[in-house]
Formats: C-alpha cells, structure tokens, sequence
C-alpha cells in the first residue's frame, strides 16, 4: 500500500509528502493563501528511545525550516511518537528539546491529543510545559469525552491554549459519547466556553453547521478575530476554508508528512466508520 501508485493517488490530496521539503512546500503556498499551518511529521506509539530521539531530531529539522521558509508555521506532535509509552521523562526532555526550539523561533508545539488512556499524562507535560515556555504550546481537547468540560475549565484557569477537535479514536461509552448528536452538542458548548474565556482558542472542524454557529456567536459577541483560529485538515473542505479566510478569519491547516502515511490514513479509517464517510465525501468536494 505504502509504495503502490494508485495508494499515492488517493492520499496525496490529504498527505503533503513523504519528505520533510514537501511539507514546507505545501506550507509556503498556504502562506501565499493567506492561511496559516501546523506540520505533523506522521508517526506514533514509538517502543525505543532510538525511534523517540529520531522523532525528536526530525521535528527539530522542520523547525529550523520553519524558521528559513514558512514563518506562518507551527509543528503538531504526538506524545507517543516521542516516547511516551518508553517513559514520561524520556518524553518530557524530548518535547523540552522541541518547546525550547520552537520558543527561539517565535513559534509553537500543538500537543495532539491521543486515546483517553493518554489524557492525563498529555494535560500534565502541556501544562508543564506551559508554565516553563509560555504561549509557545497548545493543548488539544476532544469534545466527544465526558470530562472535556472539566479540563478546558482547567485549560482556561491556567491560560492554556487550546485547540477543540471532536474525536477521533474508538472510545467506550464509558469515557466518550456515541451519538454524534451529543458529540456536536458537546463540541458546540465547549467551543463557546474556549470563545468566552480561553487563551486563544483553535476551532477544529469541518462541520459547515458548527462553523456557522460559531460565527454566529463571534458576531453576537463582538469577538475580534484575532482572539481565536480555525483549523481544518489539509485537502479537506477547501472550498469551506476559502470562505472562511475571504471572510477576514485566521485558517490554520494541519499538515501531515511523512513515510508512515498509512497507519495514520487507514487507523483513521477503520477506528470510526464515520472517517471513511468523512473520506469520501471528501474525495469529490472541491
């Protein structure tokens, strides 16, 4: 799948590439779009602290390209890729490593979030973070999980920005809504909330409705548009993101590169039935 030319077709409308150039590439000409971009060097769930340090080293590169070629730029980073699940203080001196970099260059580490066995120990290294490099970090709360409301009220206290996403890993009832009714419910009251009291917010989606509404509300409010930013995903609704820059707003897009294209691609896939509609319906949306 990975080297098959037909696999190529249908990702790269999605993926910039499989080398670091690609993604400044596809950074540039966002810039020239007037839109902003977080690159994600694809990979995750690391088992040695080789694989982590190689992580570390390439995220360090695309900062310092960054830095030469697409000043618009932020990194995104899972915390497994860097060596989460070796040890947390093996991944606390990664990321520092990253943070310190990214602080220097006038930029920011978005801090994915991962599957709720991760939330806890994602929350405490951002908020650490944080506290030691300022502004230059952003936490990303998923709105399908029960105690989202909880830690974006923390977030907010301690002045933490943070990116809204609705969920993508197969979570139990138990931690997680499963009615998309309930998710968007829950995406739309915590979206208000980060509006209202958040430390620049992200508003991460595709839904034309939830956009809507949150414009809805910036209005009503009053809110200048550079207390907040949306994100979409590369290669999905551009038609929405284009509307949503012609407008006046902040657009950021997440930028994925990398050779480890498809377990990122098809985990999303097969985790929720819901991303293989999402694809599709994609593929032939301009």
């Amino acid at each position: 799948m990975e080297t098959s030319s037909l696999s190529r077709k249908l990702t790269r409308r999605f993926i910039a590439g499989e080398q670091l150039a690609e993604g400044i590439a596809v950074c540039r000409a966002l810039n020239t779009e007037r839109m902003l971009a977080t690159l994600d060097h694809l990979g995750e769930n690391v088992s040695t602290v080789e694989e982590a340090a190689e992580s570390r080293e390439a995220i360090l590169e695309a900062l310092c390209k960054i830095a030469s070629d697409s000043p618009n730029s932020t990194v995104s980073i899972k915390l497994t890729q860097f060596g989460l699940d070796v040890s947390e203080d093996l991944c606390r001196e990664n990321v520092r490593q990253l943070v310190t970099k990214a602080t220097s260059i006038g930029s920011r580490v978005e801090m994915d979030m991962e599957s709720s066995e991760y939330v806890d120990r994602t929350i405490a290294l951002v908020t650490e973070m944080r506290q030691e490099f300022g502004d230059h970090v952003r936490a990303v709360i998923q709105a399908y999980l029960y105690r989202s409301e909880k830690d974006i009220e923390r977030l907010n206290e301690l002045k933490v920005p943070v990116r809204l996403c609705k969920g993508a890993y197969n979570e139990p009832a138990s931690v997680a809504y499963p009615d998309k009714k309930d998710v968007d419910a829950s995406y739309v009251k915590l979206m208000k909330t980060l509006l209202d009291a958040g430390a620049y917010p992200a508003i991460a989606t595709h839904d034309p409705k939830i956009i809507a509404e949150a414009l809805a509300y910036i209005k009503e409010k009053k809110y200048d548009e550079s207390r907040f930013e949306f994100q979409m995903l590369y290669g999905v609704r551009r038609d929405l993101q284009k509307q949503i820059v012609d407008a006046g707003f902040r657009m950021r897009l997440y930028v994925p590169y990398g050779t480890a294209w498809y377990p990122y691609f098809m985990r999303r896939l097969a985790e929720r039935p819901a991303n293989a509609i999402f694809l599709l319906r994609n593929l032939i949306r301009s």
